[in-house]
């Protein structure tokens, strides 16, 4: 008679949203959340007369920031795929509104000219947070398998 073999764990289905390069995404999202929540802390705080439209969406950019870098650094998955597509559409429309029209914005947020002042990382940051999330979620080690 044979006996049975204990039962293994299996692997999770996923890798966590804050291991490998889950890790240094972490990392820029925490700094750009420091930067973007005290930029327009200050903003609100010292001269909100004069561009409250820029000052109030620097002050969005850096909530978002927030929920992100909490969202991804604690594998909450739902609120940082809702997070990081916030930002891409955040800094979408805010990227062409202050291209398109300018005297709107007569100071620059987060997102003016699709984070210009910021090196474009605004406007690639969500882009690799969508990738890490698509890579690094559910089935993604049988994409791998299958070289997808």
């Amino acid at each position: 008679m044979t006996t049975p073999e204990p039962a293994t764990p299996h692997a999770p289905a996923h890798r966590s949203t804050a291991t490998g390069p889950g890790r240094v995404l972490v990392l820029v999202y925490g700094v750009f959340a420091v930067a973007a929540t005290a930029r327009a802390g200050y903003q609100i705080a010292a001269k909100f007369d004069e561009a409250p439209l820029a000052y109030l969406l620097s002050a969005l950019a850096g909530v978002v920031y927030v929920v992100a870098t909490v969202a991804l650094a604690t594998d909450r998955r739902r609120l940082a795929w809702a997070a990081v597509l916030v930002e891409l559409a955040g800094v979408l429309v805010v990227g062409m509104l202050s291209v398109l029209d300018a005297g709107d914005f007569p100071d620059e947020t987060v997102w003016s000219a699709f984070g210009q002042g910021y090196g474009y990382v605004p406007l690639v940051l969500p882009f690799l947070g969508i990738a890490w999330l698509w890579r690094s979620g559910p089935g993604s080690r049988s994409r791998a398998a299958a070289g997808q």
